[in-house]
């Protein structure tokens, strides 16, 4: 099952594509297409493009029919992605001893190493919101364990709130190491350690932080109307009076703009996004550069956020179009430009433009190699891209080797 340390069932076959394995898992549940269709909510025909391997299935895609069919979009995925070496598969190592460490919450685990000071930690919190950023996993992995363990230590034995934020934070990076991953299951279990820490970190912004993860969570779920009312409510309860919050209320309109654009609500996924690109104006260049929470609140990613609502709502000729117009500054992180170019990827994959397709994704790769080889968007676009072209362009043949396919 999706979640644990290896995944045989649905993620072994490395040359199968997610359509093949929906069929598979639709005839082991004695559905057919039709029905399979109707149950998620999708078109029939698009269902037997995906299925034939000759449309990509997007991530909104993957998640109804995972609903549908009763299995985690991890499943379908073929998460999580292990390498076929030990370089490929070294940005796993981490896990084992993560869910050791996030086990941890009101007791103190043993440590292993002389315990570090709070200051000390503190280097070690920015260190690790950097390889986040850079999407540097290999890295991230290898300083969240002993921290979180810490830093537990820390905040069970004296109760100190900047301790208890210090968890927060790392205990959030380890949920989006996680969720990268795909192993959500421990994802899930290192957000409620996060949220319990943000309790009480005495931070009246560090909640709503967490609340952006517990977003992304249902968004695997496809409670993608959920979603969106939760940004919606967070949003009015953010303070802004306090430092930081305006980066905290940009993040929560982005990412209610991709909630409600998931659930099909266009008016209301771009009032989310205009809202974002209000408050995110009133934010001082000094105070933006500060990036407290580690969110990204900056008008490039807000610009990319716009391609994003279009993309999920299906308009892709908005989405190229704005794209287009794009004007990226040189300090937006390497995971947040990637992810862009996977999303175009998949846009221009989508309206039968290969050779674009094919460039987005090697730029992706080259930005972020870590997140782009094990994006599910980027490795179902390489497969389609790999399926056609009658030669395979050394690029692509590159990246496709390297993702294992």
């Amino acid at each position: 099952m999706a979640g644990l340390d290896w995944n045989p069932d649905l993620g072994s076959e490395g040359n199968e594509h997610i359509g093949r394995r929906i069929a598979r898992v639709r005839k082991l549940r004695g559905m057919n297409q039709q029905a399979l269709a109707a149950n998620a909510n999708i078109s029939y025909s698009l269902l037997t493009k995906v299925e034939a391997g000759h449309k990509p299935a997007s991530p909104t895609l993957v998640t109804a029919i995972a609903k549908a069919l009763s299995v985690s979009r991890a499943d379908l995925n073929g998460q999580p992605y292990r390498g076929k070496t030990q370089r490929m598969d070294a940005v796993h190592a981490a896990i084992p001893d993560l869910r050791r460490a996030i086990a941890c919450i009101d007791i103190t685990p043993e440590l292993v190493a002389p315990q570090r000071s709070l200051d000390e930690l503190a280097v070690d919190r920015d260190k690790a919101r950097k390889f986040l950023r850079d999407a540097a996993h290999v890295r991230l992995g290898t300083i969240l364990p002993a921290a979180i363990e810490e830093l537990t230590v820390h905040a069970v034995e004296t109760e100190e709130a900047r301790a208890w934020r210090l968890l927060s934070n790392m205990l959030a990076l380890a949920f989006a190491l996680s969720r990268r991953l795909g192993y959500h299951d421990l994802a899930q279990v290192a957000l409620e350690r996060a949220s319990t820490s943000a309790d009480r970190g005495d931070d009246p912004n560090l909640p709503h932080v967490v609340t952006l993860s517990r977003v992304l969570q249902l968004f695997a779920l496809g409670s993608w109307s959920t979603a969106s009312n939760l940004m919606t409510r967070t949003a009015t309860r953010v303070d802004q009076g306090n430092e930081g919050a305006l980066h905290v209320l940009t993040a929560v309109h982005l990412r209610g703009a991709i909630a409600a654009a998931r659930a099909g609500a266009a008016s209301n996924a771009w009032e989310h996004h205009g809202q974002a690109v209000e408050a995110v104006s009133r934010i001082s260049a000094q105070n933006r550069k500060a990036d407290l929470y580690g969110l990204q609140a900056n008008e490039g990613n807000v610009q990319i956020h716009g391609c994003t609502v279009a993309v999920e709502m299906g308009d892709y000729d908005r989405a190229i179009s704005l794209d287009e117009g794009l004007v990226l500054p040189s300090t937006l992180s390497a995971s947040r430009r990637a992810h862009h170019e996977i999303d175009m990827a998949r846009t221009l994959l989508w309206v039968g433009k290969y050779d674009k397709s094919m460039q987005r994704l090697v730029t992706a790769e080259k930005l972020a190699p870590e997140m782009t080889r094990f994006h599910p968007t980027a490795r179902e676009a390489a497969r389609q891209l790999d399926d056609h072209f009658r030669v395979i362009p050394e690029p692509l043949r590159r990246i496709v080797s390297r993702m294992g396919l």
